[in-house]
């Protein structure tokens, strides 16, 4: 899916990000990132809208959440996800600190024997934490990993949001026909591949997120069957320092129907969203689905 928005108003809002990011990167790496945040929390996120979106999905996911917590992950949330977008800008300074995030877990061991086996797997996470401080701390560790991502909307911030995920590692692929190719072939090879699961998908099956039907792609459990690859959780877990990482490799999803396995994949992320709250990406339009839909 090519990115589509061309014209003044979308060159102009790519140009203040431009500036935005690049005046934070001149700072030192410890003080853009918390301020990034404090500025995505503070000014960005009330304007466009994102306090809304947080309080309006926790009421429907978790109506009986105190008033204070609503308001700490109103403030909090957007924080997380600002702290996210300058680290993975900072390109060789957030691969060299991410080469020294701890990597543990009870699936760190298949993912081990398959890359000395040379068989594909395929990982999968959420909006949670870093996605990219996972993918860039296992990259550090001699694991070959491809990242299919969703192309911007916005063409012109498109172009250097690109090249801010290769410069963190690569293979890299757009979703869609013009990276399906490469993305197969990165598999048939023995590699991994890193998804996200937590996205809304128009066509895929409604099954269940935390207690709500969401619409939720097939697409990872559908290549891991096909391609015999294990399904693997993997989480990103950001420090008590708001800079640094714990990267949890979970227990590979065991085989089923994809919309088992996705189901699992989906009951995984929450549980370590219902760990760490303010570091999910509330802000997304997660639910779409009518709360009466049954699951698949």
């Amino acid at each position: 899916m090519a990115s589509r928005r061309t014209g003044p108003a979308a060159w102009s809002q790519d140009r203040l990000l431009r500036t935005l990011i690049g005046a934070l990167l001149l700072l030192p790496y410890e003080w853009r990132v918390p301020l990034c945040g404090w500025v995505m929390s503070r000014l960005i996120a009330p304007l466009a809208g994102w306090d809304r979106r947080v309080r309006d999905n926790l009421a429907r996911v978790m109506p009986d959440l105190p008033e204070a917590e609503v308001r700490r992950l109103m403030r909090r949330v957007p924080d997380n996800v600002g702290r996210s977008v300058i680290e993975s800008y900072s390109g060789r300074e957030f691969v060299e600190r991410a080469a020294r995030h701890p990597v543990g877990g009870p699936g760190l061991a298949t993912l081990e024997a398959a890359h000395a086996e040379g068989r594909p797997v395929v990982i999968v996470t959420g909006h949670f934490g870093n996605y990219d401080a996972s993918r860039a701390a296992l990259m550090a560790r001699g694991f070959r990993i491809g990242g299919l991502y969703r192309p911007m909307n916005n063409r012109y911030f498109n172009e250097h949001y690109v090249r801010a995920m290769a410069a963190i590692g690569e293979p890299i692929f757009p979703r869609g026909k013009q990276g399906l190719a490469g993305m197969l072939r990165h598999l048939r090879g023995g590699g991994m591949l890193g998804l996200l699961i937590d996205v809304h998908m128009r066509d895929g099956a409604v099954l269940q997120f935390f207690g709500q039907p969401a619409k939720t792609a097939l697409s990872a459990a559908e290549l891991a069957l096909k391609y015999d690859a294990p399904l693997v959780p993997v989480y990103a877990i950001r420090a008590a320092n708001g800079l640094d990482f714990t990267i949890r490799v979970g227990e590979p999803i065991p085989r089923g129907t994809p919309a088992e396995m996705t189901q699992a994949l989906n009951d995984s992320l929450e549980e370590i969203v219902r760990d760490h709250m303010d570091q999910w990406f509330w802000i997304h339009r997660r639910w779409r689905v009518p709360a009466r839909a049954s699951a698949a």
